[in-house]
């Protein structure tokens, strides 16, 4: 059965997904492994790690737990889609298994009430990813045990902002009884704090904390964006 009191570890607290993309210059097992050490050594609660490779690489660094998932393609539902992604996860050492719990066709004919039982099996508790609230009210009656707004916006009938979306962290905090998970979007501790406010239990911080090569590019491009309306510096004339 799982280990349900990994929760009480998660209350209130800052999870920090630790991801890089194919082509990222940090995109190997051993660098994750280090920005998951270094997320814990600052603070972080838990970790958020994506494949079995990194998850084991990450295991192996921190005693925290990690929420693991494991994104296989690009389109439709690819986080954790089938029982096969879910059972590699937990063998990796994820306490956690998130997965794409949208109402949207799994691979292969797979359903979530199969992935669901599968890492319940397995010994390991299940994060929903939902965009909207109705979603994430399946989720609990199907047996998830949180719910997080992680794919809000990346639906298409979902709301589409740049910032949180702290109205539906609001939305599926009155209506469940399952801990509700804050994430996507989240730049600055003001939004954090923001969605704890708005009654999540935990927070999930990604990009802003460990792609570095997203985080200096905000800054170049503002640096660029304001030496492009400021007038050149002029040599002082002569006395």
């Amino acid at each position: 059965m799982p280990d349900t009191t990994v929760l009480e570890q998660l209350r209130g607290q800052l999870v920090v997904s630790c991801q890089a993309p194919p082509g990222d210059p940090l995109r190997s097992p051993d660098h994750i492994a280090a920005i998951a050490a270094a997320a814990v050594a600052g603070g972080a609660a838990a970790v958020r790690i994506n494949s079995p490779e990194d998850v084991r690489a990450v295991r192996s660094r921190v005693d925290v737990p990690i929420i693991g998932l494991w994104k296989d393609g690009t389109e439709g539902v690819y986080i954790t889609p089938t029982p096969r992604h879910v059972t590699a996860v937990v063998d990796a050492g994820a306490d956690i298994v998130a997965l794409d719990a949208t109402g949207r066709p799994r691979p292969g004919g797979a359903t979530l009430e199969e992935c669901v039982e599968a890492a319940h099996a397995a010994g390991a508790l299940v994060m929903a990813d939902v965009s909207v609230l109705e979603e994430g009210l399946a989720a609990e009656k199907i047996g998830c045990d949180l719910v997080g707004t992680t794919l809000s916006g990346y639906t298409p009938y979902s709301r589409q902002d740049h910032g949180p979306d702290l109205d539906l962290v609001a939305d599926l905090a009155a209506r469940l009884t399952l801990p509700v998970v804050a994430e996507g979007r989240i730049w600055t501790p003001e939004e954090a704090v923001a969605a704890l406010r708005n009654g999540a239990w935990c927070v999930v911080v990604g990009t802003a904390i460990t792609r570095p090569g997203v985080i200096t590019a905000r800054f170049a491009d503002a640096v660029t964006a304001a030496a492009a309306s400021v007038s050149p510096l002029r040599d002082e004339p002569a006395s």
